[in-house]
């Protein structure tokens, strides 16, 4: 009986119930609501984009923001200054964050641990200071404002759609650009690629003692977690209403890591729960003190001593203890 009930909760398409749940927030909630959904969407996005390479392939990158800007200043400049179409200028900023990531990439796998970490952190700095100088093309430390919304007439002529307001629109094109993205890094680690990455990440020694390419996985495992993070740097510049240095500024990197740590980096819904908390949080501190950072970080460093395998981590041992506890009593 166990064993079905937990063969049915598998076969729930997870995704698609988050997809309608999350829907539902234009027509229940008000504007801000709707603001914060928005902004938790692209956030658990680029967490889950991280958690390609920190949780599946166990490599811990610092410059993760680096591929996520170079997405968000790819879709801006199309969009503001080309006039280009969003439906062309989101797959170039998915290009875009790959292709930054196979160049830095194909550096970074040769090196290991604590080396690697600040390899990326260094070509993320790299990222940032071209973006802060480059006035011409990236507008400097001015940035590029006013990046337009696309062009959402289509939702026009569907009922219900056609009553929301333009950030609401937004809201839903964000929604269903997010949820395929969830859906394919779902298939992505679940396919024999991903146990390819989870091999790498239990014993590097071992998957190359057996013919593997390691490296050639990792870059490969670089790539598509650097093409997620240029999407959802696209979404967050037309969402913020524009693209600016900060960005690609290394404290970006340290909020994704804690986003995807605090959700758990060995589930798959971690990041997207660790994004959600860490977004609720902030707003919520911010609105009540000045020393917002203090609290926040306590309130982290709480949770993580609490949940040190992650908010999904812990309450999945708590509801396994619970189990055995009740088939403990039925047995008795």
């Amino acid at each position: 009986m166990k064993k079905s009930t937990a063969t049915l909760v598998q076969r729930i398409p997870w995704v698609l119930v988050v997809f309608v749940a999350a829907l539902t927030i234009p027509w229940v909630g008000n504007r801000y609501d709707t603001f914060l959904a928005t902004q938790i969407a692209i956030s658990a996005l680029f967490a889950m984009s991280l958690n390609l390479l920190l949780g599946t392939t166990g490599l811990v990158s610092f410059g993760h923001v680096a591929y996520f800007g170079i997405g968000s200043y790819v879709c801006g400049i199309l969009m503001k200054t080309y006039a280009v179409p969003f439906a062309i200028a989101l797959p170039a900023a998915a290009a875009g964050g790959a292709l930054g990531a196979l160049v830095f990439g194909f550096f970074c796998v040769r090196l290991t641990k604590i080396y690697f970490a600040m390899l990326t952190l260094a070509f993320s700095q790299i990222v940032w200071a071209i973006c802060f100088k480059w006035n011409d093309v990236t507008g400097g430390d001015q940035g590029l404002p006013d990046v337009p919304y696309p062009d959402l007439g289509w939702m026009l002529s569907i009922p219900l759609l056609s009553d929301l307001r333009i950030a609401e629109q937004f809201y839903v094109l964000t929604l269903i650009v997010v949820m395929l993205s969830l859906a394919a890094i779902r298939r992505i680690t679940a396919s024999p690629f991903g146990l390819m990455l989870t091999t790498i990440r239990e014993n590097p020694e071992r998957a190359a003692s057996i013919g593997l390419n390691v490296r050639g996985y990792e870059l490969a495992a670089f790539v598509i977690a650097g093409g997620f993070a240029g999407i959802a740097g696209a979404l967050f510049g037309i969402f913020n209403r524009g693209v600016f240095a900060d960005f690609v500024y290394w404290p970006k990197s340290a909020e994704v890591m804690i986003m995807t740590i605090l959700g758990g980096i060995d589930h798959f819904w971690g990041p997207v729960v660790g994004a959600t908390t860490l977004v609720l949080l902030n707003q919520a501190i911010t609105s009540y003190t000045e020393y917002w950072p203090l609290a926040l970080g306590v309130i982290l460093l709480t949770l993580l001593f609490v949940f040190p395998g992650g908010i999904v981590g812990g309450l999945t041992t708590g509801l396994a203890w619970l189990r055995r506890k009740a088939g403990g009593r039925a047995g008795a």
